[in-house]
């Protein structure tokens, strides 16, 4: 069997295995690319794959009924979209869409599934990323109610770069509006206020933070807080 020791890679939950588990993972993986807007899965239906992005960013959704999907939280290098398949469960709770093009990991379910069965350690890794996942879900949801929708884009923005290791985006006003779960008018005031400070520059959907330090000061608490953040889930 080939194995991938020294393959560069750019995802945590990946990287972070030990190398007998990491070559376990990586043999029953494919290379995919992600193209914004892309759909991954849908609430309630079951997942096809596991995905374990190294350069894309997946926003995960909750759907109500003639509401625009209300973001609950991103998926980068720092993680995985299918964590809840450890649980024995196969349906998606969320809808995940892709925000951001890159490159991701991916494994059938099945895969997944016997990979659990026979490996420890990587079960382990999975349990604690659902705690965090947990977590920030909890933090989503109150950032949502309490924090104005400045200092959370400046939060949005700094954890998507987080998750794909760069300081470039490709995120229009209308996938930023629902990541927030705000009006498209909302974000174009935030995002110009951001812009006149000198923090980023964008045009016709490409945003480039100028100063990480000015973004880190104008976000919310949560940012510094982000439970992901705070555990080290990162591979920059």
């Amino acid at each position: 069997m080939q194995t991938y020791t020294h393959v560069p890679l750019g995802n945590y939950l990946v990287e972070s295995l030990p190398i007998a588990a990491k070559n376990h993972v990586l043999a029953r993986c494919e290379t995919v690319e992600l193209a914004a807007g892309d759909k991954l899965c849908e609430p309630g239906e079951d997942y096809g794959y596991a995905w374990f992005p190294l350069t894309g960013l997946i926003s995960q959704g909750s759907k109500l009924r003639h509401h625009n999907p209300l973001d609950m939280g991103l998926i980068g290098s720092e993680g995985m979209l299918g964590a809840t398949l450890a649980l024995g469960v196969d349906a998606a709770p969320l809808q995940a869409v892709v925000t951001g093009a890159g490159t991701a990991l991916r494994m059938r379910v099945a895969d997944l599934r016997r990979s659990l069965r026979e490996n420890d350690v990587l079960r382990q890794r999975i349990d604690h990323y659902l705690y965090i996942v947990f977590a920030e879900l909890a933090r989503t949801a109150s950032c949502n109610r309490f924090h104005a929708i400045g200092p959370r884009l400046a939060r949005c923005l700094l954890l998507a770069t987080d998750r794909t290791s760069t300081n470039r985006l490709h995120l229009t006003h209308e996938s930023m509006a629902a990541m927030l779960g705000v009006r498209r008018s909302g974000i174009t005031v935030a995002a110009r206020a951001l812009r006149d400070q000198g923090l980023i520059r964008y045009a016709r959907g490409e945003i480039e933070i100028l100063d990480r330090e000015g973004l880190k000061a104008t976000a919310c608490a949560c940012y510094a807080d982000w439970p992901s953040q705070r555990n080290g889930m990162s591979l920059t």
